[in-house]
């Protein structure tokens, strides 16, 4: 019995202005047009035998995974949701006890939902010998091949071959400097650190106890308390707080006995930076690669992406450009690494572009913020076919409805009502109401807010179908 954990966390900061705090790398198409990295992570589990999926995300990004895997059709995973980060040792832990429920024991295959593997049936091998090591009691772990001296990877040396590709861990060593991965990368006994793993529920939890209780009694008291509603599994807050912060090679695999590695051959890449994705993408005869509607002229080396309108280059040499509604990077490809400063600046300016796009993503659809000024907002919202946005009153902020297209049934004071295609309503400060899609189409609709604070955590909820509460942006 296997089943499938994936991580999902984490803010992909060095892919911004794509990646944001509340749209990170794991759920956007970088890779495939077509599915999100999560999706794709979902998807080469294709011909592996396994149980539903475990999705392990903190709580501000459970409406865009549970809609992702939807979509998918994985409809089945659960979904984990960590009130905060707390590192991968206990987030596995989480995990561990979900799979455990009803006296299982399986194995578990820890995958992060934002790498990219490229050859499918060789991952497939890997994963099958790993299995075979774990079901024997093993932990394992996963290493790549390295194909570079890399300093920006943690690495594993093979000791004893165990079989094919499979080796005993002498050790796990940190990020090297260039000198040092070269003496690795030389010497053929080191491996590239993926941070994917195979073991069995129960081996996993009794090594989390024997060497870091303190994570082990934290998880086990929160996930004890959880709550469930719809798609999501809420760990206890006030009991995983005290849970201390570790990363999974921290707390067990370092210091636990019958420790293994899989050599992974298979186009890995963690597109941890505009670089990496760079390297991994078709590129044209002057080494450019392209997404979106771009014109590059004389230039070579360079990444351009073109989220929403034309992007011309001319006479540029290895650069990354990349282009949203909001915000334009431009960087030299050899300091995207640095591109996380640019977003810790904005976060301490309390800039919105850290956080959000101007394209916002709701349990009911989606809104983008056209225009804004003192006093006045004006938004495109989209509500999908039966959904509804809660029962609900702004302090500060009149709105302002035109149906665009579709209809709407709006509810408004004591009033319920529908607008169709071309009408508008008027919705006073301070005046309960709710919008809802009844129709079998999209709602298309223009809202113009105006008001003293026209900020998204002025609103109080009375009901909510997606159960949001009061004063938190979700």
């Amino acid at each position: 019995m296997l089943v499938p954990v994936i991580m999902a966390g984490g803010s992909g900061s060095r892919l911004w202005p794509l990646s944001r705090q509340l749209s990170p790398k794991q759920f956007l198409p970088l890779v495939d047009s077509e599915m999100s990295m999560l999706q794709s992570t979902l998807g080469r589990l294709q011909g592996l035998e396994h149980e539903a999926p475990i999705v392990i995300c903190n709580e501000q990004h459970r409406f865009l995974a549970a809609e992702q895997l939807r979509q998918c059709g994985r409809g089945d995973a659960a979904i984990l949701l960590e009130p905060f980060g707390r590192n991968t040792a206990p987030a596995i832990a989480l995990a561990a006890l979900q799979a455990t429920q009803d006296n299982q024991d399986p194995l578990l295959l820890v995958l992060a939902a934002d790498h990219l593997i490229q050859d499918i049936p060789a991952y497939h091998r890997s994963i099958e010998k790993a299995l075979e090591l774990a079901g024997q009691g093993c932990l394992v772990t996963f290493g790549i091949v390295p194909t570079q001296a890399e300093i920006g990877y943690g690495y594993v040396e093979q000791g004893a071959e165990l079989a094919a590709g499979c080796f005993a861990v002498n050790r796990f060593v940190e990020k090297p400097d260039l000198e040092t991965a070269t003496a690795y990368l030389d010497s053929g006994r080191y491996l590239w650190n993926s941070g994917m793993f195979v073991f069995r529920a129960s081996r996993y939890l009794q090594e989390l106890k024997r060497f870091v209780p303190a994570i082990h009694a934290a998880c086990a008291e929160s996930f004890a308390e959880a709550s469930r509603d719809r798609d999501f599994i809420r760990i206890d807050a006030e009991r995983f707080a005290a849970c201390p912060d570790d990363s999974i090679d921290y707390a067990v695999m370092e210091h636990a006995e019958n420790v293994a590695v899989v050599a992974l051959d298979a186009g890995w890449s963690d597109i941890g930076s505009w670089s990496a994705l760079w390297e991994t993408a078709v590129k044209d005869e002057a080494g450019n690669a392209s997404k979106g509607d771009t014109f590059l002229l004389d230039s070579k080396d360079s990444y351009v992406h073109a989220s929403h309108r034309l992007v011309a280059t001319v006479g540029v040499d290895n650069l990354i450009v990349v282009e949203t509604k909001d915000a334009v990077l431009v960087a030299d490809k050899r300091q995207v690494q640095n591109v996380k400063q640019v977003v810790d600046a904005l976060k301490r300016a309390e800039r919105p572009e850290f956080q959000s796009h101007r394209e916002v993503y709701r349990p009911w659809g989606k809104y983008d913020s056209i225009d804004s000024g003192p006093r006045y907002q004006v938004k495109r919202i989209t509500v999908e076919p039966g959904a509804k946005l809660s029962l609900q009153m702004h302090h500060h902020r009149a709105e302002h409805w035109i149906v665009v297209s579709g209809m709407a049934r709006v509810t408004n004071g004591s009033k319920t009502y529908l607008v169709t295609e071309n009408q508008s309503t008027y919705i006073p400060v301070g005046e309960v109401h709710a919008l809802e899609n009844p129709g079998v189409i999209p709602l298309e609709l223009i809202e113009v807010q105006s008001g003293s604070y026209l900020g998204e955590d002025d609103i109080v909820r009375f009901e909510d179908r997606y159960g949001r509460v009061e004063g938190v942006v979700s």
